[in-house]
């Protein structure tokens, strides 16, 4: 016999591993995970900027000593490391905060810039190509109290590097908070119903509200969109019985208009047979050459039948139909 409480704790575990791998495969979405662009340039600068300040260095004191010694060589590396240090390059797509004595001085980039050593340094290289943030509701309740699992998408960038760098310590982080906070707010308010049908206005107020706590960071939303609503599934069954009793009431509800309107169109044609002979007489021959039309065949008309197709009937069930409306007139 099974324990139940093993088994509860089973499922718990694999729920709980369940949510971890799709937070992390969501993770993977966001920019700083897998860079896509190098940053060896930077680097390759940085050395190149170095084997030439101390080559130069060292044949100025070749030049005025004639000989090499090691005050030669550390006075090069010491003019070498401040060249470094002053001399710096920024990549296209990236901005510099520079500040002097610990205070914002300037921001540069891209291309090639200058700090003096020791009194300037550099606080944050900020990257100006649009960013992508991955995050996700877990078990959120919505207005009318059901867990609902939600995953979206957050496409931002910065504009202005002097704001992202003063005014919050870990911008990427603290967008990727706000943007979950706003959509767990935004949830709360909806019903489950108002989740699954409105996403498009869902991504438009997450936008908006996003937009509003990280526009003082320097950072401005592109778009919010939502990738997947997880919905228990019990409510997921409910819901679809639900869907299909309404679509079942409003094809009763058309049957019954066209049923209406075919009466009404009956009514109106027994008048005309009645008014008209010769159009009841078509009438029953367009019937007949309908039946065979399909099929191409032969009708072979028994001698009882062909007698309907003559002036004497037609003109006796002419007649019975006015007798019929008469005796009903007098009744009305």
């Amino acid at each position: 016999m099974r324990n139940p409480k093993g088994k509860n704790k089973a499922e718990a575990a694999e729920a709980s591993g369940a949510r971890s791998r799709k937070s992390a495969s969501l993770e993977g979405y966001n920019s700083r995970v897998e860079p896509r662009t190098s940053q060896n340039g930077s680097l390759a600068f940085s050395a190149f900027v170095f084997v030439v300040a101390f080559c130069i260095v060292l044949a100025v004191a070749l030049a005025l000593v004639g000989r090499f010694n090691v005050w030669a060589v550390l006075v090069s590396f010491a003019v070498a490391c401040l060249a470094v240090m002053s001399v710096h390059i920024a990549l296209q797509w990236e901005r510099v905060v520079v500040l002097r004595f610990g205070k914002f001085s300037r921001t540069k980039g891209p291309g090639l810039y200058f700090t003096i050593p020791f009194l300037e340094q550099t606080a944050l290289k900020v990257d100006q190509r649009i960013m992508v943030t991955g995050f996700s509701a877990e078990e959120t309740l919505t207005s009318d109290l059901v867990p609902i699992n939600v995953d979206a998408v957050l496409f931002w960038m910065v504009w202005d590097a002097e704001k992202a760098c003063l005014e919050v310590e870990n911008y990427y982080n603290s967008v990727s908070l706000a943007a979950q906070t706003a959509l767990r707010d935004a949830i709360g308010r909806a019903s489950v119903s108002e989740v699954a049908v409105r996403r498009n206005q869902l991504d438009q107020e997450l936008q908006e509200v996003i937009e509003e706590r990280t526009s003082a960071w320097g950072i401005t939303v592109l778009s919010v969109e939502i990738r997947d609503i997880v919905i228990p599934q019990g409510l997921q069954e409910a819901m679809s019985v639900e869907a299909q009793a309404e679509r079942d009431k409003n094809a009763r509800m058309v049957l019954a208009e066209v049923e209406k309107d075919i009466s009404s169109m009956l009514v109106d044609a027994a008048k005309v047979y009645e008014e008209n002979e010769v159009a009841l007489r078509l009438r029953t021959m367009h019937l007949l050459y309908e039946s065979v039309k399909g099929s191409g065949g032969t009708v072979v008309i028994p001698s009882a039948y062909s007698e309907g197709f003559s002036d004497a009937a037609l003109n006796n069930m002419a007649d019975s139909l006015k007798a019929a409306r008469s005796q009903a007139s007098p009744g009305a």
